[in-house]
């Protein structure tokens, strides 16, 4: 372990990289930085946080910079995440608040995650595997065409139009609503094929065919995967930033949605929790020069930002969790 001093100087080499993309010289620390002590200490510190992997001195300059393992320990022992001002919180709240559906919430969420943090902001959709149905409507189109709408408790909207074999009156769509939403209210997804087996035979026999068919499109809703999709927004935030490895790998790696959901779900082990994989931590070849901030929102559901290893941790922390509250509280009041 690193005593005080130690530990204010790599929190001094930091931020002050991460400022200005330079490496950090101990006179610079010493003018810069109310460390009480004089430079030839800053340079002994120095010279010991080197020495056990803290900081690297990229070429032969006097300056160095932070490690992976560096950047781990500056988080790690961080006193507290930057908090976004009052005019940001209001910002947030009114953007996001806007936002019509499931699918504007999500886009509009990853838009401002990139324009609040500079980076590439990932997100999750809701889990529809994690949800519960809080309505099922059917709409009448024609005598042979219905509206059928899934929403769950995270707010997701699923709809599709269904031709029926046969045509039906309104009354009887409408008792076979009201029948679904007393059988599925309030059901886990996973537990709806169980939930709706018997339900034909409660019917007449005449409205079996209609119901059949409906309950055919509610099932392979039900198995669509919703919850392995994955929208990113901010790559061009990249452009300027300098990578260990190539921007190459890291925009392939981005691309792949698969790749996206594990380095999400790697992070999965406290939903609520804010977790920081920095770097060589990262098992991806292709993004070992990033880093990934990430949480959970609504139910099971995961967000975060993709950027270098040199960013603004405190910054960036506080951002991710801020937006992933205000989300979660739009999505419980939908």
């Amino acid at each position: 372990m690193l005593d005080d001093r130690k530990l204010a100087v790599l929190r001094a080499i930091v931020e002050d990289y991460v400022s200005t993309n330079e490496p950090v010289g101990s006179k610079a620390l010493a003018d810069r930085h109310n460390l009480n002590v004089s430079p030839a200490t800053v340079r002994n510190d120095m010279a010991a946080l080197e020495e056990q992997g803290y900081i690297t001195q990229p070429h032969t300059s006097a300056g160095r910079v932070p490690t992976d393992k560096g950047y781990r320990l500056f988080v790690d022992k961080l006193s507290q995440i930057k908090p976004l001002s009052a005019a940001e919180r209001r910002a947030i709240e009114t953007f996001l608040a806007g936002a019509v559906d499931l699918d504007d919430v999500v886009t509009r969420t990853v838009r401002l995650l990139a324009q609040l943090t500079r980076q590439v902001a990932v997100v999750q959709y809701p889990t529809l595997s994690q949800s519960t149905v809080r309505h099922l409507e059917l709409v009448p189109l024609t005598d042979r065409r219905v509206m059928f709408v899934l929403i769950t408790n995270t707010g997701r909207v699923e709809q599709r139009v269904i031709e029926l074999p046969e045509r039906i009156e309104e009354s009887r769509i409408a008792h076979l609503r009201a029948m679904l939403n007393a059988c599925l209210d309030g059901c886990g997804l996973s537990q709806v094929p169980d939930q709706i087996s018997d339900l034909p035979e409660r019917l007449p026999v005449e409205d079996r065919p209609a119901a059949a068919t409906i309950l055919s499109v509610l099932l392979e809703t039900l198995v669509e995967r919703h919850d392995e999709k994955i929208v990113f927004a901010g790559a061009a935030n990249l452009a300027g930033a300098d990578f260990t490895t190539g921007l190459r790998d890291v925009l392939e790696a981005l691309e792949e949605q698969v790749v996206l959901m594990r380095l999400l779900g790697e992070t999965s082990d406290m939903p609520t929790a804010l977790t920081v994989r920095i770097g060589s931590e990262n098992p991806y070849t292709g993004l070992r020069g990033t880093s990934l901030v990430a949480t959970g929102y609504g139910s099971g559901a995961r967000l975060g930002v993709l950027g270098p290893t040199r960013m603004d941790y405190p910054v960036t922390m506080g951002a991710v969790r801020a937006v992933a509250r205000y989300v979660s509280q739009i999505l419980a009041a939908s």
